[in-house]
């Protein structure tokens, strides 16, 4: 391709992300020449999320202070970004896509960073004043006005982002209860031990935790003042924000015909079916060589992961995906930091003070191997467990358990 028909290459990506702030400027970085674009349905740069739940919804962070990159490093990089707009279809025939308005706006190549939408309960009284989702800004200000000292708040969902909600919140002063409708918090994502330390640290930070209880109904006049159980309970609510999961956006790739199975399909490239549209986040669905299976990863570093394999597809620069998924949440004082993905696991070993203290790693084996760490306040054990996953070490459990012994002697 000559010079000047590279420049005029136009990029186009939908979805202002997490994945969209890195793959943009990277895919500059890269060599890309052309014109980059992107879209997002938001009225904002892209910012980073996990701190809605904490720093921002407590106040502490403003809008300027969660910027993934600030406005000078995209006009630098010539990334032009169109927001406050939403795509409706993608016209594969002609390499175009479609605005809300009709209007239509031609790609050569074209990245899905679409993420995904909460998972909404449709119950009665759902639609009252004061019950809230968190996925967003606009989220998070609408909560602002239901929040105060010794108002109740019931989180709806035991999982990652309720219980950090529920810290946030108890950390503001309300009273807060959580309902989870498992027989534990945590259920799908940790092993038993580790539901029940976060139990306890809940419960002695003064939070209410009810397993084994789904909600079935709100009541309320003007707002939400009850949540209303099958078991009959009743428990009072001035705000309820509902944590039951998320469903990856894959609408526009779906009607555009793209491969789709609990996500967008996407090659270890980060590809589609149609290779002049590529995806990357939480809306695909794609290969990991380290479990040797499909998955789909909810995660900031995953989205970040996937949109620098991207920028470097885009450029003709073919380097496979290739990362150890890991996360981290933070909650009150517990910084918990995991590497590897536990599914499977046959043995849960742990390495420090589980039952009383607040510091302790857990490592998930099957058939003696080691698949994931979940590390509290544990951020050596974190990185070393990295390794011993990456690098496939036979881990000896003995070691792993004793906090005297160090980690490093397993990596030779």
């Amino acid at each position: 391709m000559s010079q000047d028909a590279q420049t005029k290459q136009r990029c186009l990506i939908i979805g202002a992300s997490h994945a969209a702030a890195q793959l943009a400027p990277a895919l500059r970085n890269n060599g890309w020449q052309g014109t980059i674009g992107v879209l997002g349905n938001e009225y904002s740069l892209p910012y980073h999320r996990p701190p809605l739940s904490k720093d921002f919804l407590s106040g502490k962070k403003s809008l300027d202070d969660i910027l993934i990159r600030q406005p000078a490093i995209y006009q630098k990089a010539r990334i032009h970004f169109a927001l406050g707009i939403t795509v409706t279809a993608i016209d594969r025939a002609d390499k175009q896509i479609v605005l809300d308005n009709d209007q239509r706006i031609p790609y050569d190549k074209l990245v899905l960073t679409t993420g995904a939408h909460v998972r909404k309960l449709n119950i009665p009284g759902s639609d009252l004043p004061g019950i809230h989702y968190l996925r967003d800004i606009n989220d998070i200000h609408h909560i602002k006005g239901f929040v105060g000292q010794g108002k109740k708040a019931v989180i709806v969902g035991g999982g990652y982002i309720g219980l950090e909600t529920a810290a946030s919140l108890r950390k503001l002063g309300m009273e807060v209860t959580v309902l989870e409708a498992m027989s534990r918090v945590l259920q799908r994502v940790t092993a038993p031990e580790i539901s029940a330390f976060y139990t306890r640290v809940h419960n002695e930070e003064g939070v209410t935790i009810v397993t084994d209880t789904i909600a079935k109904a709100f009541e309320g006049t003007k707002h939400v003042e009850t949540v209303v159980c099958e078991s009959g309970d009743r428990f009072p609510a001035d705000l309820v924000i509902v944590g039951v999961g998320v469903i990856p956006a894959t609408e526009l790739a779906e009607k555009a015909g793209l491969e789709v199975n609990n996500g967008i399909v996407v090659d270890e490239y980060a590809r589609t079916s149609d290779h002049d549209i590529l995806a990357a986040g939480d809306c695909t669905w794609h290969y990991n060589p380290i479990y040797g299976r499909h998955m789909r990863l909810e995660s900031v570093q995953n989205a970040l992961d996937q949109a620098s394999v991207a920028a470097n597809t885009l450029c003709g620069n073919l380097k496979p995906y290739s990362a150890l998924p890991w996360f981290w949440s933070d909650q009150y004082d517990l910084k918990l930091q995991i590497a590897g993905l536990n599914q499977g696991f046959d043995k849960v070993v742990i390495r420090g003070d589980i039952a009383k203290g607040r510091s302790f790693a857990a490592f998930y084996l099957a058939g003696g191997k080691l698949l994931a760490v979940d590390a509290i306040n544990k951020p050596q054990e974190f990185m070393l467990g990295k390794r011993l996953i990456t690098e496939k070490v036979d881990v000896d459990e003995a070691v792993l358990a004793d906090e005297g012994a160090s980690l490093k002697t397993l990596l030779g």
